[in-house]
């Protein structure tokens, strides 16, 4: 998946400014790709060049203008061709479970440390992914209800379940995760020369 991708599947609902993009990002998309400002503009502008997206200038306050972009026929192609594609599996690089592998040459506390920031990080996800996931059920989230207006009442339930069958995986992984941190506190314990 590309930045490009995300931001097209994101203008399906409705035309968008980088500002508007930026925000969504961090209040949905980003939970499963994120993308700081600074990507988000320039790749809107290379999209409006390759002709994915049009851009429009429109009111933003009572003296400016911003740029607001739209998806075109070919961006929709383009959307089309990659959700039809297989993905390719990005080889991994998981620097905690690299970590974790080699606890043998760490402080037993400090490898304890490692893993109940690893269970606090995952459960504060698991908690924001929940909050999504219901407001993607009961169509509280904005970008949703957006989604909802601009789509026939047929499609709703396909556009509610794909939503939250994503967030699903998300908060599985994210328990699983947990789970395994948890087992190597009880490892860490069990082998530890301090006995925990």
């Amino acid at each position: 998946m590309s930045l490009r991708h995300a931001l097209l599947a994101m203008l399906t609902a409705e035309p968008i400014t980088g500002y508007d993009a930026a925000k969504r990002f961090e209040a949905s998309v980003g939970h499963v790709w994120h993308a700081p400002d600074s990507q988000i503009y320039p790749e809107l502008r290379r999209m409006e060049k390759d002709g994915l997206v049009v851009g429009e200038q429109v009111r933003w306050g009572p003296r400016s203008t911003k740029t607001q972009y739209s998806i075109t026929d070919e961006g929709l192609h383009a959307l089309r061709e990659w959700m039809n594609s297989s993905l390719d599996y990005q080889p991994i690089r998981d620097p905690v479970h690299m970590q974790a592998a080699y606890y043998e040459w760490a402080d037993p506390e400090r490898a304890r440390d490692h893993l109940r920031r690893h269970i606090a990080h995952y459960q504060e996800q698991v908690d924001r992914w929940t909050v999504m996931r219901e407001s993607i059920i009961d169509a509280t989230h904005p970008s949703i209800a957006k989604r909802l207006e601009k789509f026939p009442a047929e499609d709703h339930e396909r556009i509610i379940a794909y939503k939250a069958f994503a967030y699903e995986g998300l908060i599985d992984r994210g328990l699983s995760e947990i789970a395994w941190a948890e087992k190597g506190l009880d490892l860490i314990d069990k082998l530890s020369p301090d006995g925990g």
